[in-house]
């Protein structure tokens, strides 16, 4: 197993004698402690979001954690941080005490009701929402509710769609014979909205989307215009309070400005990279610059 001499200098890093093979994984088969060193150094990600920043070393997703060898193994139990574990090793690496990056981001993603129930805990503004179920849902909503109102799919719906406009009891008899819970919000009279990212808790990008004529969503999928004008500062602080306090890693908030108000709608974990596009931004750019900068 000898098949490489190693010298460390002062500070900790190897320096290879020339006319000897190195292999990486050998570090762990003989048991030097350099090993240690390197796993400080060097970050460890399995999903492939850093894959272009040369302080992390991606490991890649797989479905078995036996899959990954045993110096990926040693690299991951050295870890002080997994960046994008998935949702599969997520709790797992939490178990093990390690930090995850992003935190607040698999839970979170496409379930709006665990989102509505965060922005109220912690006192953020955000449209009056409810949630039915149970036979006596209409009445309820009714109760609750004047025409017009929004209702949503609340899990894993996205781009627009699982997004109705309610104008009457029919609307609303079609959407809960398609959604047994229901997810209903006040109706808000604008025709745009803020798309805030930020990574760390810090703005990487914001954006207007600016609803096309006739279209109540604002989405860049449905139709959606694309602005940089007037990008308020205070919604770019308003995102950066409420991703603090929520502590997403890395969101896509959509901010709008209702009754001089700034009011947080939801936030996308998974998020469109046209605005990105449309500005000359790369987003994988963005987030090794962030790393770089010792932000996440």
């Amino acid at each position: 197993m000898n098949l490489f001499r190693i010298s460390i200098l002062s500070f900790g890093l190897p320096t290879l004698r020339a006319g000897f093979q190195f292999r990486y994984s050998d570090l762990y088969l003989t048991g030097n402690p350099l090993h240690t060193e390197l796993t400080k150094q060097k970050k460890v990600a399995l999903g492939k979001r850093l894959r272009h920043s040369p302080l992390v070393q991606t490991l890649g997703l797989r479905p078995n954690i036996e899959d990954y060898d045993e110096s990926e193994l040693n690299l991951l139990r050295g870890a002080d941080t997994v960046y994008y574990p998935s949702s599969l090793y997520e709790d797992v690496f939490l178990a093990l005490g390690k930090r995850v990056f992003p935190a607040n981001y698999y839970g979170y993603m496409g379930n709006k009701i665990k989102q509505t129930e965060l922005f109220t805990l912690l006192d953020i503004p955000h449209p009056r929402t409810r949630i039915y179920e149970g036979s006596q849902r209409t009445e309820h909503i009714l109760a609750d509710f004047s025409f017009p109102f929004i209702a949503k799919v609340p899990l894993g719906s996205s781009k627009g769609g699982g997004v109705y406009l309610i104008r009457n009891r029919e609307d609303l008899q079609h959407y809960l014979s398609n959604c047994p819970q229901a997810y209903v919000q006040e109706y808000l009279p604008i025709d745009r909205d803020l798309r805030i990212v930020l990574v760390g808790a810090k703005v990487v990008h914001g954006y207007w989307r600016i609803a096309r004529p006739g279209e109540f969503r604002s989405n860049v999928s449905l139709g959606g215009r694309i602005s940089f004008q007037d990008i308020p500062d205070g919604g770019l602080r308003f995102a950066e309070r409420v991703a603090s306090l929520c502590k997403f890693d890395e969101v896509g908030l959509d901010i709008c400005i209702c009754r001089g108000k700034y009011l947080v709608l939801e936030a996308n974990m998974v998020y469109g990279l046209k605005g990105f596009e449309t500005a000359g931004l790369h987003i994988y750019q963005l987030l090794t610059q962030r790393l770089d900068e010792g932000g996440i």
